[in-house]
């Protein structure tokens, strides 16, 4: 049985729920300041992008009588919606909007920072009202990055432009459409578009601090939420093999190998959490076992070797000796690039479906347990 330097029994329940909690300090979280009018479409908006129906299913904490904070259990996600931007109530909204983000960006947390801002404008209106203007002069001098997004809107929509000649400061003028739309006149539905261009564009403005945050957050029906993910996913890989590498500079006994557990433990905790998994440690043990053999559901370390070196051209037929930098990187690497294979595989078969870890895992075995 392995033990730390201080004596303690290493159980593999210990190991990953340290990795675990070292996981979820870097996930971050985001937060996204929605505005506009009532009916332009925020909650569909919202519903469209993020897992889980955000919207519809967070909680909403009233901040003042106009500004509400939707958050969700699981979800690293705050959504700092404005209520509806009504013209008539527009002073006080904005009195309260910038008590709120001041509060905000004088925080030493850079998680409760407003990380970027949607102003939501219809398609269709025949003109920008001056408070929406104004609104978007305050965002950008706090410093915020602003999207104005153009709700049920269509292509090559003329209003797109009129926007971006009236509010320049805006960093993106984008047209969406969140969900199909019938038209009773040309007896044809309109298409869902423009939510991959918003989801990529807000990717490009949000610090590296939240990028994993927004990662989980997104939803797999969208092919750019799913390109985000893997994107988020690989550098955790890269992370990892890298970690695992230096690790390994010195040449570890087989026996020894528990050294590189807490390393890939911690990169499935991630790539999971950047897939939208909730990271707990008994969704991170089936992982394990599906990933590593049945053996590291009670202690890893030659587990680690037993099913994935097989793999390994060159590899496979040593028996004794020790693990070097180049295999445990290797090692890292075939590990995490097939979680994320095994991951995008059930995401695009199953968009928008919850992860399901028992599924997961039993595909790792059929990959691993050869």
């Amino acid at each position: 049985m392995a033990r730390n330097m201080d004596g303690e029994e290493i159980t593999v329940q210990k190991i990953i729920q340290d990795a675990i909690d070292e996981a979820k300090k870097g996930v971050g979280k985001l937060s996204i300041l929605v505005a506009g009018r009532s009916g332009v479409g925020k909650s569909t908006l919202i519903n469209s992008i993020f897992r889980g129906d955000f919207a519809k299913t967070g909680s909403g904490r009233p901040v003042t009588q106009n500004i509400e904070e939707i958050t969700k259990p699981g979800h690293p996600l705050t959504i700092i919606d404005t209520k509806g931007l009504e013209i008539k109530d527009y002073n006080k909204i904005k009195e309260d909007l910038e008590v709120e983000l001041n509060r905000r960006a004088k925080s030493e947390d850079p998680n409760e920072h407003v990380h970027i801002a949607w102003l939501c404008l219809q398609s269709g209106s025949d003109r920008v009202e001056d408070a929406e203007i104004d609104l978007c002069n305050f965002i950008k001098e706090m410093k915020i990055p602003l999207i104005v997004v153009v709700t049920k809107s269509k292509k090559n929509d003329p209003f797109i432009g009129r926007v971006k000649e009236l509010i320049p400061q805006a960093d993106r003028v984008l047209g969406v459409r969140a969900i199909q739309e019938y038209v009773e006149e040309l007896e044809a539905y309109l298409p869902v578009f423009g939510l991959d261009d918003l989801i990529g564009e807000t990717a490009n403005f949000l610090p590296e601090a939240q990028a994993r945050a927004y990662s989980n957050a997104l939803s797999t029906k969208n092919k750019r939420a799913l390109d985000e993910k893997i994107k988020r996913a690989e550098i955790e890989v890269n992370a990892a093999t890298t970690l695992a590498g230096a690790a390994a500079a010195t040449p570890i006994p087989f026996s020894d190998a528990i050294t590189l557990v807490p390393i890939q433990v911690g990169m499935l905790a991630k790539i999971g959490s950047t897939f939208g998994m909730e990271m707990s440690t008994t969704a991170i043990t089936t992982l394990v076992a599906g990933a590593l053999g049945g053996g590291a559901a009670t202690l890893a370390g030659r587990a680690l070797v037993s099913g994935v070196l097989k793999l390994i051209p060159g590899v496979g037929s040593v028996v004794g000796g020790a693990i070097a930098a180049t295999t445990a990187a290797t090692l890292t690497k075939l590990l995490g690039d097939t979680y994320i294979t095994v991951l995008t595989d059930f995401c695009k078969k199953n968009p928008g479906t919850p992860i399901d870890v028992q599924h997961i895992s039993a595909e790792l075995k059929k990959r691993f347990l050869v």
